[in-house]
């Protein structure tokens, strides 16, 4: 069974890529996942917070004078709360790459045009095949426009494209008020790829503290449907390889993902969810999905149920959202 795949024009064995997450940390976590069949890993991020933070600190120390107190560095925010060592991660990068035949992805997370050459350039230095830039903007400046956040991404994009030569992939999220126009711009900007779609983690609140607290659940199978629509809508028609990522679960998820038109399939939650072993499982479920029905590649399945590839395409259009709701009986 071939279950080869172009990513990033990159050459992976499978379609199955294991997302930016705390797992892929460890040295050990990313031989096994290339051992259990994952096409290519992408490391945890570089937030352009903490390398701001990093620099300030530096800054700090480096313009107080023989004569400044010691407390008087307290004024600013702990260092730890953006606690991040640059050169371990580099560290990680360069051994990963060596230590595996699987594209290792680095992975930066931010929202401006500066202070990203340097770090994209050192990323690529360390081996680094390609770059994944997940751009987590949520714009509550309300006097910002829908174009002004459309070409701060793009600004983004176009600053790390000039920085290096490896492939750069972009991870947005869906919130744009036309993300087909948004993907061909970003497409015509120069990104290589495009993930859909970021996961945006909002805060609860805790009515006993009054306070806002931070949450992280875990994706779920139903939270696939509206990345794989976007995806089916995209596939074919945009120059930019398609990756899917949230509300992969088991390889049911992976070919219907791979159906809609998908180069290949991100999973982080289920990972976490059943360890590092259930990559292997979907790999091998997805070969044998494939196998069943006389089917020799991955390939023999990607697009066929994409909006360009579709007889009559308006599942994905009006037609079907009126259809829905008057095909709803109430129990």
């Amino acid at each position: 069974m071939d279950l080869g795949t172009r990513y990033l024009g990159l050459t992976l064995a499978s379609p199955l890529v294991a997302s930016a997450s705390p797992l892929n940390t460890s040295l050990d976590t990313i031989r096994n996942l290339e051992d259990c069949g994952a096409g290519a890993v992408v490391l945890p991020s570089i937030f352009e917070e903490q390398i701001a933070r990093e620099q300030e600190v530096m800054d700090a120390l480096m313009t107080s004078g023989i004569d400044s107190f010691g407390e008087a560095l307290s004024y600013f925010p702990s260092q730890s709360s953006y606690a991040f060592d640059i050169e371990r991660h580099l560290d990680l990068i360069e051994r990963a790459s060596s230590a595996v035949t699987i594209p290792v992805i680095a992975s930066l997370n931010g929202v401006t045009d500066h202070g990203w050459i340097e770090h994209a350039r050192a990323v690529e230095r360390a081996g680094a095949r390609a770059i994944e830039l997940n751009i987590y903007f949520i714009p509550t400046d309300l006097a910002l426009s829908g174009a002004e956040v459309e070409t701060r991404y793009l600004d983004v994009l176009r600053a790390v494209k000039a920085s290096v030569s490896i492939p750069v992939a972009v991870k947005i999220g869906p919130y744009f008020s036309a993300p087909g126009h948004m993907a061909l711009r970003l497409a015509e900007a120069g990104a290589d790829g495009l993930v859909l779609f970021n996961r945006f983690y909002e805060p609860d609140i805790d009515v006993a503290r009054l306070a806002l607290v931070p949450s992280l659940e875990l994706s779920r199978p139903d939270e696939m449907r509206l990345p794989l629509l976007w995806i089916a809508i995209l596939a074919g028609r945009v120059k930019a390889s398609l990756a899917a990522t949230s509300g992969v679960e088991t390889a049911d998820d992976v070919i219907k993902y791979l159906l809609a038109g998908a180069d290949v399939v991100m999973t982080t939650s289920s990972l976490l969810r059943h360890g590092v072993g259930h990559m292997r499982t979907l790999v091998a479920e997805l070969g044998q999905w494939l196998a069943a029905r006389g089917l020799e590649s991955a390939d023999a399945i990607r697009g066929r149920m994409s909006h360009g590839a579709m007889a009559n395409p308006e599942a994905f259009e009006r037609a079907n959202y009126i259809r829905v709701l008057q095909s709803y009986r109430s129990r």
